[in-house]
């Protein structure tokens, strides 16, 4: 049978204020050069990634959320309602990872409590299964690239245009779907 939901990646990843350095171009025999401050401040960005079990016509869908500092499972159970909100309390399927926080005695409890959402854990050491992982490497590797901001404001900021500039390209979800070897909507077979 199938069920008319939402199968939605969920993960959470990190950025500060130290750049994520990666190669780039500079005047022939002249090193390009990062300057910033030495700053230890942190914020933590999740996304829910989602596509639709029955329907590929209705496209993914992309939740995010960003917070000063870390998650646990309050400020977690907080995204995961906005997350209901998003999808307008139809059914979805939530795969996350092996975090602590994912199946804390909390979690448990409150997502007993929902009738949109089962959870689903993906296999330990497979990150490479979630399609959100490609979501971070994307932003990272472009718009928080060598980024040295003054302020969580500023990496705020090219993070959020990181995920409009994903989001506004349709084949870009799909395309981390495709990558990590699942499907959704299997080919019908050929006779």
């Amino acid at each position: 049978m199938k069920k008319r939901a939402w199968i939605v990646f969920f993960d959470e990843s990190g950025v500060s204020l130290l750049p994520e350095v990666r190669r780039t171009y500079g005047p022939r025999g002249r090193t390009p050069v990062l300057r910033h401050r030495l700053n230890w401040k942190r914020a933590s960005m999740a996304a829910a990634l989602g596509y639709h079990a029955t329907d590929p016509g209705r496209g993914p869908r992309l939740c995010f959320h960003l917070k000063p500092g870390s998650y646990n499972t309050t400020s977690l159970i907080e995204v995961l309602e906005q997350v209901k909100t998003f999808y307008a309390g139809e059914p979805v399927i939530l795969v996350w990872d092996g975090l602590s926080a994912h199946w804390s005695r909390g979690m448990r409890a409150w997502a007993a409590d929902q009738d949109w959402l089962t959870l689903e854990r993906l296999p330990a050491y497979a990150p490479e299964l979630n399609p959100v992982e490609l979501l971070w490497s994307a932003i990272k590797t472009r718009e928080l690239a060598n980024l040295a901001g003054d302020h969580l404001a500023d990496v705020a900021d090219a993070t959020e245009r990181g995920i409009h500039r994903v989001y506004s390209n349709e084949q870009l979800p799909w395309s981390f779907l495709t990558h990590t070897g699942l499907t959704i909507h299997p080919k019908p077979p050929q006779n």
